[in-house]
């Protein structure tokens, strides 16, 4: 089993692409352009699937009379920019948990006074390019503020930049970096070889994916509020 750094999985792709002898290490030039193609590889995954050791619950302070709030290294919350917000609650001060209903930016642009005080009952997520922005509506009030807003964020994978960084990803999904690599790589490569790569990376991503999903049972119900009252679901 690899080690899991970054200049193992390098390795191992360049011998899987025949780029590398099995057993002959790769030069300096070939391990940073392996780990610069990894990182590209490794960031696009990170938007896909669920991806479930990546969810961290992150806790935003409210103010009285704000409803925007930054994720950001520099933000309201300082952390690397989120790639999502997947669900908010409100809690009391009292520790009373109440989920919040997300809306879409065109919810949101189309509530009468969306700078409106009063209690916590949404919320709506602006990407941008440098920071992810949280709106709250109502905007809280003095009393809402005594309370805590948990969002539940989806983190970027962090990058690896040397060979000896780990991969922040778990055990199971070291074969699928390996071979995704692998088929990253064999550009100029024999047609057998393009096609044993392809084949192998799209197998174990596959069935990984497959793998990483909620051990609890998804249900779908009709959303009851009087907006969405046209048969839909959300």
């Amino acid at each position: 089993m690899s080690d899991g750094t970054a200049g193992a999985i390098v390795q191992a792709a360049y011998e899987d692409a025949g780029l590398c002898a099995v057993g002959s290490s790769i030069s300096a030039n070939q391990q940073a352009r392996g780990i610069s193609r990894l990182v590209d590889m490794i960031q696009l995954w990170g938007t896909q699937g669920l991806k479930l050791w990546l969810e961290v619950p992150t806790l935003i302070t409210l103010v009285a009379g704000q409803n925007a709030y930054t994720l950001s290294p520099t933000g309201s919350v300082a952390m690397v920019k989120p790639l999502a917000v997947l669900q908010g609650t409100y809690i009391t001060s009292g520790g009373v948990r109440q989920p919040l209903v997300p809306m879409s930016r065109d919810e949101f642009t189309r509530l009468p006074q969306y700078n409106q005080n009063g209690a916590i009952n949404s919320y709506m997520t602006q990407k941008n390019q440098t920071n992810l922005t949280v709106y709250f509506w109502s905007t809280p009030d003095a009393t809402a503020a005594t309370g805590t807003c948990e969002v539940l964020v989806r983190k970027a994978v962090p990058n690896p930049t040397i060979a000896p960084d780990a991969m922040a990803f778990p055990p199971e999904w070291y074969i699928a970096l390996r071979w995704g690599l692998a088929d990253e790589l064999t550009t100029g490569q024999p047609d057998s070889v393009i096609q044993r790569c392809q084949q192998r990376a799209a197998a174990y991503r596959t069935a990984l994916e497959d793998f990483d999903v909620e051990d609890a049972a998804t249900f779908f119900q009709p959303d009851q509020r009087m907006q969405y009252s046209g048969n839909s679901f959300r």
